[in-house]
């Protein structure tokens, strides 16, 4: 069984990326947080295909509706949400969903349909003879699955399955937002050869040193989030951003892809969540993170310069308010300190290019790919912020729970006084 996060917190998924909608459950969300299904969508914007112009053409709107799990004594304005219409064996039944309550501790379900769908560009791909796409799961999946493969889009592969991530991980990051004031950001950091000269983390250390708090008010985060949303592609650095947002036009032209890096950032974290080995919270985000279709790599901190620095450089000096940097990335023996948690997440370049390449049919039979018809991101990276931003919730939200699981109030269990 696939779960993103648990035990106490997790999300559930189905669907494939060219099949009739994506399904989520979200369980383990403790009861009375507000959700709007506006707050849930506005993520689901950001992941969305056909949301930026370096990303896929395929144009997707991708509204959710909310099933269960949120209750409000106003019925009206909880059931004002989409209308929801079935039609099976002549027979219509209509329902609206939920468009804000609080959360019951009952599991969320929502849906997401799928409507902008061209399962014909897929036929190259199907039955034992089809073709394989270098780089992509085709002859793996085909013989795992014995044959009875979805080949539409990637099927389950597909980067559409992340509306599960998201969906989950909206509701992860609005309960660290009003329990913590945790908030959860990403940079693209690198594409191809480019690199940022803004960082994320660089910023908030800045800013640590100008005011002697590692506590980031909302003032500041909404002008970080303003530089991202107004930059070309999702990046701290707008220059950075056009010559990027130029690299990744010539590489759709030139019919090939290129990889990109991801650094995202948690400021006002929780301190002391997470555990020191099989629970650490450093081995659960960079499998998280690193799981992430077309992810390469991970670093957490300042990742893998710490190779060539000595202990001396490297320690991040401690005085009785505090960390003094954050060399850590917010986490030491898997449990967080507080600090800003700094992850980076390296991409390939999608595997599914115009360009032709040495390949095989599903029954080994060797060939000459070329890609028939198609619609691709030319730099996956693109898209991929909120999604990383979404795991990395739903993996803090869950330490959070578990932590707190050791410390049990037996008042909590009392009924009659």
């Amino acid at each position: 069984m696939e779960i993103l996060g648990g035990p106490l917190f997790g999300v559930a998924g189905a669907g494939e990326s060219h099949g009739p909608g994506i399904t989520t459950i979200t369980f383990g969300c403790p009861p009375g947080l507000q959700i709007t299904r506006r707050e849930v969508q506005d993520y689901l914007d950001r992941r969305r295909p056909g949301s930026n112009r370096h990303g896929t053409p395929r144009n997707e709107k991708d509204k959710v509706v909310l099933l269960s799990g949120l209750y409000a004594e106003d019925h009206d304005a909880l059931t004002a949400g989409p209308a929801v219409r079935v039609e099976a064996d002549g027979v219509v039944s209509e329902t609206t969903g939920y468009e804000a309550g609080f959360t019951t501790g009952e599991p969320i379900a929502a849906l997401v349909l799928s409507t902008a769908k061209k399962s014909h560009d897929y036929a190259q791909f199907s039955g034992p003879t089809g073709e394989v796409r270098p780089g992509h799961t085709d002859l793996v999946k085909y013989h795992q699955s014995q044959g009875f493969v979805d080949v539409r889009g990637g099927g389950r592969s597909s980067y559409r399955s992340t509306i599960s991530d998201v969906i989950g991980g909206s509701v992860a990051r609005i309960f660290l937002r009003e329990r913590f004031g945790t908030v959860i950001l990403s940079s693209i950091s690198q594409v191809g050869p480019l690199k940022s000269n803004k960082s994320l983390a660089d910023h908030f250390a800045a800013y640590y040193q100008q005011h002697n708090t590692w506590t980031i008010p909302y003032t500041e985060i909404s002008d970080v989030e303003e530089a991202l949303t107004n930059a070309e592609i999702h990046t701290l650095d707008a220059d950075f951003a056009r010559r990027a947002g130029d690299l990744i036009k010539q590489t759709r032209i030139d019919g090939d892809s290129i990889g990109a890096q991801v650094e995202v950032v948690a400021v006002n974290v929780p301190a002391l969540a997470g555990a020191p080995l099989y629970q650490s919270l450093k081995l659960r985000l960079m499998g998280a993170l690193g799981g992430l279709n077309a992810a390469q790599s991970v670093e957490i901190g300042a990742g893998v310069e710490v190779i060539s620095r000595l202990g001396s450089a490297n320690n991040d000096p401690i005085r009785g308010s505090g960390y003094r940097a954050n060399s850590h990335g917010g986490l030491i023996g898997g449990i967080t300190t507080g600090m800003p948690l700094v992850c980076r997440v390296g991409f390939k370049p999608t595997s599914t290019i115009v360009k032709p390449q040495q390949s095989v049919r599903k029954d080994l039979s060797e060939i000459d790919f070329e890609l028939k018809k198609g619609r691709h991101d030319p730099c996956v990276g693109v898209r991929a912020g909120v999604t990383l931003e979404s795991r990395l919730a739903i993996e803090l939200l869950n330490a959070v729970l578990m932590q707190q699981a050791g410390r049990v109030d037996a008042g909590a269990f009392r009924l009659f006084e």
